[in-house]
C-alpha cells in the first residue's frame, strides 16, 4: 500500500499488528487498530480462513462480516504449521508490536504464537488474546462464540417472554470483547512506553458478556429479586416497550423522574404523577403494564414518523424499530457519515462499510484502503521481512503462502 500523509498522521502509525484472530473477537480488536493508523496484516490459511466466507456477497465467495472486519488490512497467506511457515511466523513477530490471535491456547502453541515463545523472539511484545470462557476453571479448555456468553451471563435468560428464551441476533458479546480487547491493547501500547515491556492481554466472551448484565446479577446477589423475562417490557422503569404505530413500531424508553413528569403530561395523565403505583422507576417498572397499555393506545393513533418527531420534541426518548433496509435508508443513520461505500472486486455494487463509531477531533480515525483480495499482499509483505523475489517464489511453489 502507498502511504499517504493521512496515514503518517494517524495516532498509531508506525505499529504493526499481526492479525492471525477468526470471526470477530480478535480480527474487530485489529480492525480498531488499523482505523487509527496501525499495519495490521491479516493472516489466514491459503485456500482462505473460514471468516472469509460468512454471509458471501462477493463473487468469490467473499463474506459481508469479512468486508467488515479487513478493511484497512493488508492479507497474508500462510501455513504456519510448516518448517518453512514457522521462519515466517518468527520474522513477522520480530517486525511486530502486536500479535491478535482470539484462538484456543493449544493452537497459540502449535503455531508459536504462546507469549513465551513470542517473547523469545521480540521481549516486547504485546499478545492480545481472548478465549470463549476464560483463562481458569472447569470450562476454560472449551470452545463458544457469542451465544455462549449470552447464554451464561443471564442475557439469554432474560430475553424474550421465557419460553423459549431468546438470543439477541447480533453478536454484541462478540464486539463487546473485541472493544475491550482493543483498550486493553492501547493500555498495554502506553504501559511499553514507559517501561519497555511487553505483556498479555487477554479477554473472554464470558467476561464480556457478565459485565454488560453485572447490575442485573448484582441486584440478584444483593436483594434476590429473582427477575423473569417480560418481552419488550422493561422492568425496572416504565413506558420501556416496543409499540406499534399505524404503520410500524417504535421503541420508547422513559427512565427517570424527569422524563416520567414530561411524559404523563404529554399523554394527558398528570394525576399519574401523585399516584403512588408509579412514585419512582421501580414502581412504574412494577405496574409497566398499566403504562404500556396507555403508552399503546396512544401510539396506535399516529404514523411512525408523528410519534419520533413529538416524542423527540418533548425530549423523550424514542426511536423507530428498521429493517436492514430502512437502516441503509434512514437519514440520521446517514447523517453520521459512518457509512463509506468501498469498491471490491467481485461484488455487484459497493459495500457500505461503517468506520469506527468514534470521532476524535485532532486525529480522528478513516477507512483508508479497502479489504485485500485473498493474499493480495502476500510477496509485499514477504519482501518487507528479508525475503527474496526467488525465495517468496519458493514459498509458492512448496505450499507456504
Amino acid at each position: 500500500m502507498t502511504e499517504t500523509n493521512a496515514d503518517a498522521l494517524a495516532p498509531l502509525h508506525g505499529i504493526r499488528v499481526l492479525d492471525f484472530g477468526r470471526y470477530i473477537a480478535g480480527p474487530y480488536c485489529a480492525t480498531l487498530l488499523a482505523e487509527y493508523g496501525a499495519d495490521v496484516i491479516r493472516i489466514e490459511k491459503r485456500d482462505g480462513s473460514e471468516d472469509r466466507f460468512v454471509s458471501p456477497v462477493g463473487a468469490d465467495g467473499d463474506g459481508a462480516l469479512f468486508l467488515q472486519m479487513a478493511r484497512n488490512k493488508r492479507s497474508l497467506t500462510l501455513d504456519p504449521m510448516t518448517t518453512a511457515g514457522r521462519e515466517v511466523v518468527r520474522r513477522l513477530v520480530a517486525s511486530a508490536d502486536v500479535v491478535v490471535a482470539n484462538i484456543p491456547k493449544p493452537a497459540l502453541r502449535a503455531m508459536g504464537l504462546d507469549y513465551e515463545h513470542l517473547c523469545s523472539i521480540r521481549p516486547d511484545i504485546i499478545l492480545t488474546t481472548s478465549s470463549a470462557f476464560g483463562a481458569t476453571g472447569p470450562m476454560a479448555s472449551n470452545v463458544g462464540f457469542d451465544g455462549v456468553g449470552q447464554a451464561m451471563s443471564g442475557a439469554l435468560y432474560m430475553t424474550g417472554e421465557g419460553q423459549p428464551p431468546y438470543r439477541a441476533a447480533v453478536n454484541w458479546v462478540d464486539f463487546g470483547t473485541a472493544l475491550h480487547c482493543a483498550f486493553g491493547t492501547m493500555a498495554a501500547l502506553m504501559a511499553r512506553a514507559r517501561t519497555g515491556r511487553g505483556q498479555v492481554v487477554e479477554g473472554s466472551l464470558l467476561g464480556t458478556a457478565i459485565s454488560a448484565t453485572n447490575a442485573t446479577l448484582i441486584e440478584q446477589a444483593v436483594i434476590e429479586a429473582d427477575r423473569v423475562p417480560t418481552g419488550n417490557r422493561g422492568q425496572t422503569a416504565a413506558p420501556v416497550d416496543i409499540f406499534r404505530a399505524r404503520d410500524g413500531w417504535v421503541l420508547v424508553q422513559v427512565v427517570g423522574q424527569p422524563l416520567y413528569a414530561r411524559w404523563a403530561r404529554l399523554m394527558g395523565e398528570p394525576q399519574w404523577l401523585e399516584d403512588p403505583r408509579f412514585a419512582d422507576d421501580e414502581a412504574r417498572g412494577r405496574h409497566g403494564e398499566i403504562i404500556s397499555e396507555r403508552m399503546a393506545r396512544w401510539c396506535a393513533e399516529r404514523d411512525t414518523a408523528q410519534i419520533v418527531q413529538v416524542l423527540g420534541e418533548a425530549k423523550i426518548p424514542c426511536g423507530p424499530v428498521l429493517s436492514p433496509q430502512a437502516a441503509l435508508d434512514h437519514p440520521q443513520v446517514n447523517a453520521l457519515g459512518l457509512m463509506q461505500a468501498i469498491d471490491y472486486p467481485g461484488l455487484p455494487r459497493p459495500a457500505p462499510v461503517a468506520s469506527a463509531p468514534i470521532w476524535l477531533s485532532d486525529t480522528p480515525g478513516a477507512i483508508r484502503h479497502r479489504p485485500p483480495t485473498l493474499g493480495e499482499h502476500t510477496d509485499e509483505i514477504l519482501a518487507e521481512i528479508g525475503y527474496s523475489s526467488a525465495e517468496i517464489a519458493g514459498l509458492r511453489a512448496d505450499g507456504v503462502v
